[in-house]
């Protein structure tokens, strides 16, 4: 049985459609990272799934339970983890994080609080106000919330959103280290590197599912073409490029350009010419996954305008 299983979910706020016919499967254990641009829907579905939001149309199960019927029991074994750092900052770690047991009703809640510090590496810091902390150690205690009643699924909203690179990684090392013991993590992020961590991926746009996979299924069906330019005066070439046959994307990496297209044959020929330049390098390139979220993005339409 998956964790998350839900087939067509609508969701409207007035006369806008936010979520569009949605579906989407979870296995246990599974790190899924949910992708999508501002205004893509990701919020409202996860909120969906979590209990909090009922939808207009569709049906499904998270943790075994209905959507529509038993979302009290779904908010039970789920921890969800907001954009934004919603804990007392007057207070400190170990008193944010006992607040947080008794709303659970944990008993005793001090030795799961206990537990919980040692768990993630905050007990050192256990005396500390949560308004000292850096983005970081806020985002540790956020997880430390999350986790401590023992959920089965970890729904978390672009968690490293104003986060240093380290403390994003050691973050994405104890997803991995929960992920290890069954628990189940849905995710969404903006970055690249993150969403190259999951073991799946689903891209939503403006409610829309548009892919699902492995990051290789979802860059191979993408079915985009890349190559790699380089030499002098590339800025001018840059502006030559766009708008021509089969060059659908023109992004500068460090001293070279990346030239992306869904049209094979019609790219290769606008390239012929660029090789007839003076110095000028035109080699296959690996298309990234950043590639294909672009052309995701260059191609729906938003639909709250």
């Amino acid at each position: 049985m998956n964790v998350i299983e839900v087939r067509n979910l609508v969701k409207r706020f007035g006369s806008k459609t936010v979520v569009d016919h949605v579906s989407m499967s979870v296995a246990k254990g599974e790190i899924v990272g949910f992708l999508g641009p501002n205004g893509s829907g990701k919020t409202t579905t996860i909120r969906i799934m979590c209990g909090l939001l009922t939808p207009n149309e569709g049906e499904g199960e998270v943790l075994g339970y209905d959507i529509r019927t038993e979302s009290l029991k779904i908010k039970r074994e789920v921890g969800y983890m907001t954009q934004r750092f919603s804990f007392y900052e007057d207070l400190t770690i170990a008193e944010n994080l006992m607040f947080v047991a008794r709303l659970y009703q944990l008993k005793p809640a001090k030795l799961h609080v206990d537990h919980t510090l040692e768990d993630l590496g905050l007990a050192s810091r256990r005396n500390q106000l949560a308004g000292t902390l850096s983005g970081g150690w806020k985002q540790r205690l956020a997880l430390a919330a999350c986790i401590m009643h023992k959920p089965k699924l970890l729904l978390l909203d672009e968690p490293t959103a104003g986060v240093d690179p380290k403390a994003r990684r050691d973050f994405w090392d104890e997803i991995h280290r929960l992920a290890r013991s069954g628990l189940t993590v849905l995710v969404s992020t903006h970055y690249m590197d993150e969403a190259e961590r999951c073991h799946r991926i689903s891209y939503i746009s403006y409610g829309r599912m548009l892919a699902t996979g492995t990051v290789e299924d979802v860059i191979r069906n993408a079915g985009l073409t890349t190559y790699v330019v380089s030499g002098p005066k590339l800025n001018e070439i840059a502006g030559d490029l766009r708008g021509k046959p089969g060059v659908e994307q023109v992004a500068a990496f460090g001293a070279t350009l990346h030239v992306v297209g869904s049209d094979k044959t019609a790219l290769a020929a606008t390239l012929e010419d660029i090789r007839a330049h003076d110095g000028i390098s035109v080699e296959h390139g690996e298309t990234s996954l950043e590639d294909v979220f672009i052309q995701f993005m260059s191609g729906s339409k938003d639909n709250m305008g």
